[in-house]
């Protein structure tokens, strides 16, 4: 059975085409002119990027709007981050992160946490990320961080890894076990004491963003700080990870959908023995193959942020949306390669380039055997994902 939620309506069609329209414009004449700069150095120019993101409203797109946000549906929200997607991949993994852990505060936070911290996330002053896998352990219930009551407050203790936006998050949702099996949330401001942030080494793909270390030694933080209720930090964990898995096929489709429309454009303009390589037969597998992918994940997508929307958790969906999108997104790059031949493998081509952003997407909200284990547990829990194709097929 499907627990239901109050989950965002959206808004206005109209104001939802004019904040897109403005967001897409932004993305093509003012974002991508950044990506030889962020791939060179290595390095997001945040004094740059932050203001235009917030000009243009990308920064509270998840946010309530109570809270100074846009409060967009999931489908609103999906065809945006999926345009970030075919631009330098730095700028999507900023984008994604900063929304999509946004709306977890907002959907979980007290009413405290989110008056506090969401009206400046709206506007880039804050940012929110997550801190969760650790360097020797896991993530959910395999954590070696504790916190411990004492007093008014808990003493948080711990090392966290591979913590994305590290470098401009304002807080961190920090997962840590308040019992030897129970795990629980805090928000934590960055400037509290004992708390350390270090760079980890320079990824292959998304450029300029950082996946640090965060560091918890004796970190004091008030009982306020608890996000939501103790020993529940596995369910708010699986309730966050759960909409950001489908965020994150989102972006494996944005990528899909760049690759496709710049191996048709070479397969009409690349001209071997006389004629272009789009006449030939194995150019047009390709294409029809790529072409498919993108298809399938655009309609699992807009059934699971139909059902989201509807106030329905999702966790089979979510896993086999994220599951999907990396395989998709895998093979579209890889033909794409095909099709672009020896261009592609270097910088002269941005094919190049969206091969190795599409990788880090095997990776976030979980790997693939996390999104089989969780999909198929489901199904043998008696989860019904199938029951609204049930209920139209016979109406």
């Amino acid at each position: 059975m499907t627990a239901t939620l109050t989950h965002s309506v959206g808004i206005p069609d109209s104001e939802y085409r004019a904040l897109r329209d403005r967001i897409f414009e932004a993305i093509w004449s003012e974002l991508d002119p950044l990506e030889q700069q962020i791939e060179d150095a290595e390095q997001v120019p945040h004094d740059i990027v932050m203001p235009i993101l917030d000009r243009i409203g990308a920064l509270g797109l998840l946010v309530p709007r109570e809270y100074g946000g846009s409060g967009l549906s999931i489908a609103q929200y999906l065809p945006i981050i999926a345009e970030f997607a075919k631009v330098q991949g730095g700028l999507r993994v900023i984008v994604h992160v900063h929304n999509s852990f946004a709306h977890a505060l907002s959907e979980i936070g007290s009413d405290r946490q989110k008056a506090d911290v969401l009206p400046s996330t709206a506007t880039g002053r804050n940012s929110v990320a997550f801190a969760l896998t650790e360097p020797g352990f896991g993530t959910g219930a395999d954590l070696g961080s504790t916190a411990v009551r004492e007093g008014g407050d808990y003493i948080l203790n711990g090392e966290k890894w591979l913590i994305t936006n590290s470098d401009i998050a304002s807080h961190f949702i920090v997962f840590a076990k308040t019992t030897a099996t129970d795990v629980s949330a805090f928000l934590v401001p960055r400037e509290t004491d004992g708390l350390s942030i270090a760079a980890l080494p320079e990824t292959m793909g998304c450029k300029g963003t950082e996946h640090g270390r965060v560091t918890l030694d004796s970190v004091r933080v008030p009982a306020t700080a608890l996000v939501g209720v103790e020993g529940q930090g596995n369910e708010h964990l699986e309730r966050a990870l759960e909409i950001s898995r489908v965020f994150i096929a989102a972006s494996s489709l944005g990528t899909s959908e760049r690759a496709l429309e710049l191996s048709i454009a070479h397969a009409k303009s690349r001209v071997t023995f006389g004629k272009p390589i789009g006449t030939r037969q194995a150019i047009q597998r390709y294409l029809a193959e790529m072409a498919t992918d993108v298809y399938a994940l655009r309609g699992i997508l807009a059934d699971a942020a139909q059902k989201w929307d509807a106030g329905e958790r999702i966790p089979a969906e979510a896993s086999m949306c994220k599951l999907f999108g990396l395989e998709a997104v895998g093979r579209v790059t890889d033909r794409a390669l095909l099709i672009h031949g020896g261009i592609g493998y270097t910088r002269a081509h941005p094919i190049e380039r969206l091969y190795r952003d599409a990788r880090l997407n095997w990776l976030e909200e979980g790997t693939p055997t996390i999104q089989y284990l969780v999909t198929a547990g489901r199904l043998l829990d008696g989860y019904a994902f199938s029951d609204a194709f049930e209920t139209s097929r016979t109406n």
